[in-house]
């Protein structure tokens, strides 16, 4: 539903510099419950492109996500306040308004459907429990992350797509430098993403010379033969798939498993009672926040009002995610794990249009991947301590670099 109106503007503060203190591990910034409580509308600078407007309570970040009047296109080669020096491409699904954005997610959401993605849980669970298998050939500890966390999402995206696994170091860099963002150097991130493009440019010549079955033929069928897509999007697309792929949920598996051994009553929990992961997925999606903020404004095409402040044409918006998820009037005791919580309508997959195409993949990936660890080694507990932790920390992505564990 778009935002309501109302009659009046509220007032703001001072203008706060965005992003606010920087933080370490899986912290959310606290003066984020401060503005939930006293500004939720509030007015940020950002480090590229002026002032903009931060929404940080759960329903007006749900209202915002929503709302066809906030544009994402509006921001494609636009100097408009962002928080990367590099101005937004064109290319791109996430940054298209309907309906171009319609027509590109219908051919994407056949493929993620929850009857489809159930079909693959056998296959991801023969795959995480030889990765499990792999981590206890160590011997009594190994690294969490790069035996098991990194190489299952993507082992199983490559699958679905049809990317030679054996290639993954060339498409990593390129998935590695979108999910970075601001944190590379202009010329690092054009020539990583331009090596991505070039890779599957060459892989769809492939496959449309010899066709196979899976989601990049799929993908080239419905641009050679329907005309749904342009060449362009194509490769969009597959570089959209490919990075959030394996990237998003990689971090999330370890994110997973790090925060449920901080928590041992609540890992306690799970293994006394399985049939809660489906529940223990949703809250550990509201709880831990995967990036560092939302990593592009929405523009208002008219003027209009989120929570009560007016929002003028031209104006840029960004929302808060991970406050929206620990907003106290929506979510009793916010700030606490409870994997046991019910109607958890938690925003960890985003809302509106752009809600993640691929959520149910990522529910099951997840789903599978801790069950797999935790029945493999149910006496598993963390051989790092957390100042000692490294932490990929960029706007859509954080967890740790490597993840130490024994059993």
């Amino acid at each position: 539903m778009p935002a309501s109106k109302s009659s009046c503007p509220v007032a703001h503060g001072p203008v706060r510099d965005f992003p606010f203190t920087p933080v370490d591990g899986l912290v959310i910034e606290p003066v984020l419950a401060e503005l939930r409580r006293e500004e939720p509308i509030s007015r940020i600078r950002l480090p590229y492109g002026g002032e903009a407007w931060l929404a940080t309570r759960y329903q007006d970040v749900r209202n915002a996500l929503a709302d066809p009047r906030l544009s994402r296109a509006a921001v494609v080669n636009a100097d408009v306040p962002r928080r990367q020096e590099m101005q937004v491409g064109p290319e791109g699904i996430m940054y298209m308004d309907p309906p171009d954005h319609s027509r590109l997610r219908r051919l994407l959401t056949k493929a993620f459907t929850r009857r489809r993605v159930e079909t693959l849980r056998p296959r991801v669970a023969e795959i995480a429990a030889e990765l499990a298998g792999d981590l206890a050939a160590q011997g009594s500890g190994g690294d969490l992350v790069s035996t098991f966390s990194w190489p299952l999402p993507t082992r199983v995206i490559c699958e679905l797509l049809g990317v030679p696994y054996e290639d993954r170091e060339i498409f990593s860099r390129g998935a590695d430098a979108l999910m970075q963002g601001d944190t590379l150097p202009h010329a690092e991130f054009t020539s990583r993403i331009n090596e991505l493009c070039l890779y599957l440019a060459k892989l769809i010549a492939q496959r449309r010379a010899q066709p196979t079955e899976d989601m990049l033929t799929a993908l080239i069928q419905a641009r050679d033969e329907d005309d749904r897509l342009s060449e362009q999007e194509l490769i969009s697309i597959s570089v959209v798939l490919l990075a959030g792929g394996h990237e998003t949920t990689a971090n999330q598996i370890t994110n997973f498993l790090y925060t449920l051994l901080r928590h041992p009553g609540q890992l306690a929990l799970l293994r006394e009672k399985p049939e809660l992961m489906p529940q223990a997925v949703d809250e550990l999606m509201r709880y831990i926040p995967l990036g560092t903020g939302h990593h592009a404004a929405m523009i208002a095409t008219e003027d209009l009002e989120i929570g009560g402040q007016r929002i003028a044409e031209g104006e840029s918006v960004y929302v808060h995610i991970h406050s929206a998820n620990r907003d106290g009037e929506f979510f009793e005791d916010p700030d606490e794990l409870d994997l046991s919580r019910e109607d958890n309508h938690h925003m960890g997959f985003g809302h509106g249009v752009h809600f993640c195409v691929g959520a149910q993949l990522a529910r099951m990936e997840l789903s599978v991947a801790v069950e797999a660890v935790l029945d493999r080694f149910p006496t598993l507990e963390l051989d790092i301590e957390d100042e000692a932790i490294r932490w990929r920390s960029s706007l859509l992505v954080r967890g740790p670099l490597a993840l130490p564990v024994r059993w």
